[in-house]
């Protein structure tokens, strides 16, 4: 499909049943969610979008973050029937925004949306500098590894990813990286935006996470005038990956109400 700025986006559909949208994080396309889409498309149709600039999804000239908030909204607008979307991390902040775009969201289930309230992460000034060498030189891992110590992300999570068959597929993402790390500070979280909201909402949070993201999560939760918390126990931010039985339970409990 084609969203609001012409841009192709592409999306993979399977299984039967009610429409269900999976916008994947940082770092990865759609096949971030393979260890749990066999057991989703049991229940849904499941499409798995490729978010721009990833998988076989296009891209623009330039970037801005409101353009992801359209893209999905395009998306749940080309698919027919209410739409169930669950979003992990940057794509959990931009299923939030999108919800504001369209009103054919049934349910939204967002795990951990990187937004910056009372917290804030510093990163060395030459950061963007650096970064921007890494990838010109091709050490797409280098770059990778810096944008998790900004993120204040434990390596563990970057040798979890290491180990996975997308890997590949995370290494390739990299150059898109640096715009949402920083995309993501300079997105204004307005809670008086959301306070008509009334799409049932649940928010998952690791509960070995960073306080980065618990207090994001506080944050809309806050905001939210029909949402709810699930605490993933003895989890971080890449459940979906570490405890996908977990996931899957607190997911299609709040699914199938």
């Amino acid at each position: 499909m084609v969203s609001k700025d012409n841009t192709p986006l592409a999306y993979e559909k399977r299984g039967n049943g009610p429409p269900l949208l999976l916008v994947h994080g940082s770092g990865i396309d759609h096949t971030y969610w393979e260890t749990v889409t066999p057991q989703l498309e049991r229940h849904f149709t499941v499409c798995a979008i490729d978010r721009r600039g990833r998988g076989q999804s296009g891209d623009s000239r330039s970037y801005a973050i409101q353009r992801e908030f359209e893209d999905i909204a395009a998306l749940i607008g080309n698919i027919s029937g209410p739409v169930d979307v669950i979003g992990h991390s940057y794509g959990a902040l931009c299923s939030l925004e999108a919800a504001l775009l369209t009103r054919n969201i049934r349910r939204l289930v967002l795990y951990e949306p990187p937004i910056y309230t009372t917290i804030d992460i510093p990163y060395p000034a030459d950061a963007p500098v650096l970064f921007n060498t890494y990838i010109k030189n091709g050490n797409y891992e280098k770059a990778l590894l810096l944008l998790y110590k900004i993120g204040d992300a434990p390596v563990s999570e970057l040798d979890l990813q290491k180990a996975q068959p997308n890997w590949q597929a995370r290494l390739a993402a990299t150059p898109t990286l640096a715009r949402e790390a920083f995309g993501a500070r300079g997105y204004n979280f307005s809670p008086n935006r959301f306070r008509n909201m009334e799409t049932p909402t649940l928010l998952l949070v690791g509960s070995k996470t960073t306080p980065f993201y618990k207090a994001a999560t506080e944050a809309v939760h806050r905001a939210l005038p029909n949402s709810q918390v699930a605490v993933l126990h003895g989890q971080g931010h890449e459940a979906v990956v570490t405890a996908p039985e977990l996931f899957l339970r607190e997911v299609l409990n709040f699914l199938a109400h």
